[in-house]
């Protein structure tokens, strides 16, 4: 059996020079490397506790929805902004050019609910960030963020410092 590393695919510089892009749809695209990422996923929060998931569009989605249906979890979108339908809140956020918008259904997270993130990787951990500021500010507690890639030379750990992280994979360079 292969392991979850060996599904992902490196290209060397890209967007440009110097990145090791780490592409998360080799993974998807190969029945194997999606069950085995998705496993290997929700064993490493087996020992937590939590009402809900929540992710982040549109991988946090694609990784967080059979988390959430596996184990009877509700799941909640968080969307770019215009996206969502009804009443939203929003937060924005740093990108590497500039800013973004997320926004989540007001109503999505009821008070004390304990939330679990989910998302494809954690970067410089500006989106994990204001995904926890969203839920947070409808009064819910995130108990953990999980991701299938970290990259650790990004260093997104450190911004979110005082949370749970675990992730699938973890590579040292940007």
């Amino acid at each position: 059996m292969k392991k979850l590393e060996e599904y992902v695919v490196t290209i060397p510089d890209f967007p440009e020079p110097g990145i090791m892009f780490r592409d998360v749809t080799s993974v998807l695209q190969d029945a194997d490397g999606l069950s085995l990422a998705i496993r290997t996923m929700q064993d490493l929060v087996q020992d937590l506790e939590y009402d809900v998931v929540v992710g982040a569009e549109s991988r946090g989605f694609i990784f967080g929805t059979p988390i959430a249906y596996n184990q009877h979890k509700p799941f909640v979108l968080i969307r770019k902004k215009g996206k969502l339908p009804r009443e939203t809140i929003s937060v924005e956020y740093e990108l590497e050019y500039g800013t973004g918008v997320l926004e989540m259904h007001k109503d999505a997270i009821a008070e004390g609910q304990k939330v679990l993130l989910v998302d494809d990787l954690i970067a410089t951990g500006g989106t994990t960030e204001a995904m926890i500021k969203l839920v947070e500010s409808c009064g819910g507690t995130v108990v953990g963020v999980l991701v299938l890639m970290e990259l650790k030379g990004l260093n997104g750990r450190e911004r979110i410092k005082d949370y749970r992280l675990d992730a699938a994979i973890s590579y040292e360079g940007k």
